[in-house]
């Protein structure tokens, strides 16, 4: 396997003493996931620090470990700096400086993780190409992401997130793109922003540290336009992406199906007919804005749309399976906003069933606004025909708002929905389960899998 990084490089980067000559393939900040040949990086948090996991990780075959504080007895393996969190980002900037590809950026109120996923692999099909893991969008999931960045990569693509006002800008400057997307200006993190207008201000940050060449693609309809555009550089371009007949990035039309979705997309260069096998009007305006980077990129739609038709969303992000007996899941179980709530619900009513049901879990740090934010999914939960199940002290307001043929059932928490909700499933059902991370609309999947799979005594 080819070294990413080698004992001069880590040396360098980092400042650090390092005593053997090592050779590292890969970058790991957690032991049970680690590979033999990586660097483990032994980050200090509130709940865990990584120098108790030290000799375990050389034990699992890491080729070097990452510390800052003494270990008895030293092993010259150990690259050991003044902070491990500061290591990390200084090797992502050593990444980042050396590397001789394209950048993509990528941040939103919703809709990043899928955009970015998206992008992978419209992009994998035409050049290598390097994405952040899961949702790593923080102040360690950025230069974990770029010290993870090989050379011999075309492409790079970031995720960016925040929750609160003054997150993105120094997450964007260690990233510097070429290309900057913003997904969607929605309500996540309202309740510390206070309005979506600052939302969108905060976002507009990402546009700051563009190349002088660079590109941003912003949502046609999105609230904050003024910020995209102060904060866009002298001699970059700003696209836009949507459905209005003056977008960049025009979407034409678009047909929404069971079985996936059908759309034109107008490009500055090229005009594309663009299929796509999973469903939900959600997803076509996350194709357009991975095809419009494809686009400022200068590299061939064709290629790009080719390899989107095959894109199926991940567990937790949109996947459709079977479970129980007969009964079809949707699973946006991950995270969730108004926004996305709303798209899920949109996506529910798409597909065919004999019986819509939801399980919605509290969309967090909403704030003040909760009650109002949750209480108003009444309207979307009515059109798609859902008996919606809820959990959680807010999602409370959605269910004495909803008519009581919709009302499948509340319970405090996940864990308590949870048998609740296998209870009332019968086959033939679509079932939607979404909530924010912070609702753990997981332990539902968890227990709807163990009621399928039930382990024999």
């Amino acid at each position: 396997m080819t070294a990413l990084w080698t004992t001069a490089d880590l040396r360098h980067a980092t400042n650090g003493r390092l005593d053997a000559d090592v050779t590292v393939t890969g970058l790991s900040i957690d032991t049970r996931t680690l590979q033999p040949g990586d660097l483990f990086i032994a980050l200090a948090g509130e709940n865990s620090d990584g120098h108790a996991h030290v000799r375990q990780a050389l034990e699992k075959g890491a080729s070097c470990v990452m510390v800052h504080t003494p270990q008895e007895p030293h092993d010259p393996r150990l690259l050991v700096v003044s902070d491990t969190m500061k290591g990390l980002v200084d090797l992502g900037q050593y990444a980042r400086n050396r590397f001789r590809g394209k950048v993509v950026a990528i941040t939103g109120s919703v809709g990043k993780t899928t955009t970015k996923d998206m992008l992978r692999v419209a992009l994998s099909a035409i050049e290598p190409t390097h994405a952040a893991v899961a949702s790593y969008n923080n102040h360690w999931g950025v230069p974990l992401t770029l010290a993870r960045l090989p050379q011999d990569a075309a492409f790079c693509i970031s995720e960016i997130g925040m929750n609160h006002s003054g997150e993105i800008a120094p997450l964007a400057a260690q990233v510097r793109p070429d290309v900057a997307i913003i997904t969607t200006i929605g309500t996540a993190h309202l309740g510390h922003m206070g309005s979506v207008e600052a939302i969108a201000e905060e976002k507009a940050t990402l546009l700051n540290a563009l190349a002088p060449d660079g590109t941003a693609i912003v949502p046609d309809d999105a609230t904050g336009d003024a910020f995209f555009t102060a904060a866009l550089p002298e001699h970059a371009r700003l696209w836009r992406a949507g459905f209005s007949h003056d977008a960049t990035l025009r979407i034409t039309d678009a047909r929404y199906e069971a079985e996936g979705s059908h759309f034109t997309l107008h490009t500055p260069t090229a005009t594309q007919d663009v299929h796509l096998i999973a469903p939900g009007r959600h997803l076509v305006r996350n194709a357009a804005l991975a095809l419009g980077a494809v686009t400022a990129l200068n590299q061939p739609l064709n290629a790009a749309v080719a390899a989107l038709a095959t894109f199926i969303p991940g567990a937790g992000r949109g996947q459709i399976r079977t479970i129980l007996d007969n009964v079809r899941l949707l699973d946006e179980s991950y995270n969730a906003s108004t926004t996305s709530v709303r798209a899920s619900l949109e996506t529910l009513a798409l597909l065919p069933a004999q019986r819509r049901v939801a399980a919605l879990g509290d969309i967090r740090e909403l704030g003040a606004f909760a009650d109002a934010e949750h209480r108003g999914l009444a309207d979307a939960v009515c059109a798609a025909g859902a008996v919606t199940f809820c959990c959680g002290p807010h999602m409370r307001a959605l269910h004495d708002a909803l008519p009581p043929a919709l009302q499948g059932g509340y319970a405090p928490d996940a864990r308590s929905l949870a048998p609740l909700l296998c209870d009332a499933l019968r086959p033939g059902d679509l079932l939607l389960v979404k909530g924010s991370f912070g609702s753990r609309m997981r332990d539902v999947i968890a227990a709807l899998d163990n009621a399928s799979n039930p382990v024999s005594a």
